[in-house]
């Protein structure tokens, strides 16, 4: 192993690689720290020191920004308008025809869906800059904050003071689209996993740390061991995969000879990955959202479906929203599955080229097959990823733990997919240069 790394900083080559995307992540963490225009910085690290953090959809973009969405900093959106906007994108080839004719021509279709994905990026980053304004002024961005200083974070509430800001934040979104095309261009990996990776594993120190001090040093211990298995657990199950046989038909052209070797398909147990988990946070912050825009004026009783909302809605510690949440994350598991793979599609395109699989008619009966098999194996996924996504919610009752506890939900499935998936290209690197690569 040791060997393997010392290889990889021989190389000058893929040294180069990664000193430059080691580069790219720094500049992008010290935008994290920096703070927007007009934003009255002694305040916010006033209010960070008085609560435990946002919560509901703002939990999870703050997780997604490396804890930049509290400081309001000019990267305080992060990488999560452009996950939004490519998501949208996705779906919309569901919807719109064209979108997935583009994703049928190739790389000049590829191109032209990020292109459509970036402009995107930019109007959804208008769009969330200033609602994260709007709540940072009304005082709600900060949950159970008890600092006065928490409705006093913006220092100038003038019309040009808030277009500045939303200019800078929505420029650092397009800055940090341009530095995750950067590294995947030139340097090691998938630019914007990276980045997304960085930005987790940065809240990880700072979580543990709180752990350890209000818990105690043996609930610190405990949750490191939990914290492995659930590693270990996850890296086996995004591992796992159901291999269907399929045989290719010999065929003549000319003199040649064509097909007639043996493949499988790969059908993941997660072939969703994080995105349910995303969906399901997304929705169930929605009746919060609706129920702070109807709060009661001074002297008037709430009422009563906002009191519902808030008593079972709002924090995850209660049964209800667990299991409001797990039953979203699997509904959402399968919705997003049945839209990224098509069995149709796949078997229509194994009987153009000659494919079949052994025991089973080319056409109709493949497909019927696949959909068989991909509910079957969808189906545990699914389970996989609720109980994942559960585990922060499950220590925030149990242990006390803010809700970005790091070994659970979208964080731990983001940072051993994006970690298996640098390991594997830096492997296929070496492997290009050397007999040995960096996995044996």
């Amino acid at each position: 192993m040791f060997n393997a790394i010392g290889r990889i900083f021989r190389t000058p080559d893929l040294r180069r690689k990664i000193g430059f995307t080691l580069g790219i992540v720094a500049l992008f963490r010290l935008g994290s720290f920096i703070p927007a225009p007009f934003v009255d910085f002694t305040n916010v690290q006033a209010c960070l020191a008085s609560t435990q953090g946002a919560s509901g959809l703002y939990e999870l973009v703050n997780v997604f920004s490396g804890g930049a969405l509290l400081q309001l900093s000019v990267f305080a959106l992060g990488i999560m308008p452009y996950i939004t906007a490519s998501i949208i994108v996705q779906l919309l080839r569901v919807v719109i025809p064209h979108f997935e004719t583009l994703y049928k021509e190739g790389q000049a279709g590829q191109a032209r869906l990020t292109q459509y994905t970036r402009y995107l990026t930019i109007a959804l980053g208008v769009l969330q800059s200033t609602t994260l304004i709007t709540v940072a002024r009304s005082g709600a961005l900060f949950s159970g904050a008890s600092a006065p200083e928490c409705s006093q974070l913006i220092t100038n509430d003038a019309w040009y003071a808030i277009l500045l800001m939303v200019i800078t934040m929505t420029a650092g979104t397009g800055l940090i689209m341009w530095m995750g095309e950067l590294i995947t261009e030139r340097g090691i990996g998938n630019g914007m996993s990276l980045l997304i990776f960085t930005s987790i594993a940065a809240t990880f120190p700072g979580s543990l740390w709180g752990i350890g001090q209000s818990r105690g040093w043996d609930v610190f211990a405990l949750v490191l061991v939990i914290g492995l298995a659930v590693v270990v657990a996850v890296v086996f199950v995004e591992q796992s995969q159901r291999r269907i046989p399929v045989q290719y038909a010999k065929r003549m052209v000319g003199r040649r000879t064509y097909g007639g070797n043996n493949t499988y398909i790969p059908i993941k147990v997660n072939m969703a990955g994080v995105v349910p988990v995303i969906f399901a946070s997304s929705l169930l912050y929605l009746p919060a959202l609706i129920a702070q825009f109807n709060q009661p004026t001074a002297g008037q009783e709430p009422q009563p479906w906002v009191i519902w909302i808030q008593n079972y809605l709002t924090k995850g510690d209660h049964p209800l929203y667990m299991l409001l949440y797990f039953l979203l994350i699997v509904g959402f598991t399968y919705f997003y599955v049945a839209i990224t793979f098509n069995p149709d599609e796949v078997a229509e395109n194994m009987k153009k080229y000659g494919g079949f699989i052994p025991g089973i008619r080319a056409g109709r009966p493949t497909a019927e097959y696949l959909d068989y098999v991909l509910t079957r194996i969808t189906f545990p996924g699914s389970l996989y990823l609720g109980l994942i996504a559960l585990l922060p919610l499950i220590a925030f009752a149990a242990f006390g733990a803010n809700q970005n506890f790091p070994f659970g939900g979208a964080s731990i499935l983001i940072i051993v997919g994006v970690g298996l998936e640098t390991v594997k290209q830096i492997d296929a690197q070496l492997q290009q240069r050397h007999y040995e690569g960096l996995l044996r």
